[in-house]
């Protein structure tokens, strides 16, 4: 065993295991991190490299013991990944979701990965595969309804009712505003590589305002970003905040028609995304309490070991 772990052992190593990134933290019996370890080796590069030899290299890295139980979330667990764990369908207490981790097979340890979530509504199917471990450790109360709203590439907007989730849906934000960015008419406006959007960005609020006001539609706002840089001089940074303005603003306009105006909003996400959020959620009327999407993740994959018997339940 490892020097730094003399006094305090290690019981279980949980994973957050994405498209491009992973983290491994090793937590003790209590639910303590140890220590902590990042990595580029996501989904892609495990499938060329091998997920056991990538998982075995961070964890003896870690001084990890051999016969460490592991429990993983995230894109591991999806079609291309290392197991497809199974989806669970919605409504579906939080809990149970993460008991039913699905184990690896042909390991020498115990490794297991936990099930994403799928919405079989004929007319609204649905998937998340990660949010549901965030879900799990953003405090939410026992009790009553909450509404989560999970930014990113594909955001998900996620009601949680008396600790069972209820329904969700997910707004591709992340990846129009670089789809938009990189292969339609506005790449001349917003340049080679668009600057990430400061908070509290005048064009930013103004074109979420818009989108806001007029209930989400924001296709036939899009070309008039082209049209100010032709017409008003709009430089590319400020295009980049009109559309990032724009788009969020017809997420949270959308997702406002689908759950209800008003009320409060819990919200799991971390850095500059987060702030962006806060301000737009603000400009809707929304309070916001506000989740770093990282410690929900780590929190939600101790929830998940305890649920499946790696650590005591406190």
């Amino acid at each position: 065993m490892s020097p730094e772990f003399a006094s305090n052992a290690p019981s279980v190593a949980a994973v957050d295991w994405g498209t491009t990134r992973l983290r491994v933290w090793l937590v003790d019996e209590t639910g303590n991190v140890l220590v902590e370890r990042r990595g580029d080796d996501g989904l892609i590069t495990a499938q060329a490299a091998g997920f056991s030899t990538i998982l075995e290299g961070h964890l003896a890295a870690m001084g990890a013991p051999e016969t460490m139980p592991v429990i993983i979330c995230g894109m591991a667990g999806s079609r291309q990944g290392w197991l497809e764990a199974p989806y669970v369908s919605v409504p579906a207490p939080i809990g149970a979701i993460l008991a039913g981790a699905a184990r690896v097979p042909g390991q020498r340890r115990d490794i297991r990965i936990v099930p994403g979530l799928a919405q079989r509504q004929a007319d609204a199917p649905d998937v998340m595969r990660g949010e549901e471990t965030q879900l799990a450790g953003a405090g939410l109360p026992a009790n009553g309804h909450h509404l989560v709203c999970m930014p990113g590439t594909h955001s998900k907007w996620v009601l949680v009712a008396d600790g069972a989730v209820a329904g969700f849906g997910t707004w591709p934000t992340g990846e129009l505003f670089s789809v938009l960015a990189a292969h339609s008419i506005l790449r001349h406006s917003l340049g080679e590589q668009p600057q990430p959007v400061a908070p509290g960005n005048p064009f930013f609020r103004r074109w979420c305002e818009q989108a806001l006001a007029e209930g989400g539609d924001v296709t036939s706002r899009l070309f008039s970003i082209r049209a100010a840089g032709l017409l008003q001089d709009l430089k590319p940074d400020d295009a980049a905040a009109c559309l990032s303005g724009l788009l969020i603003g017809g997420e949270i306009a959308s997702a406002s028609r689908r759950y209800g105006k008003g009320g409060s909003v819990v919200l799991v996400a971390s850095g500059a995304l987060g702030a962006l959020y806060t301000d737009a959620l603000g400009l809707a009327g929304l309070a916001v309490r506000a989740v770093d999407a990282d410690e929900a993740v780590r929190l939600g994959l101790i929830e998940a070991a305890r649920e499946n018997g790696m650590i005591a339940q406190t």
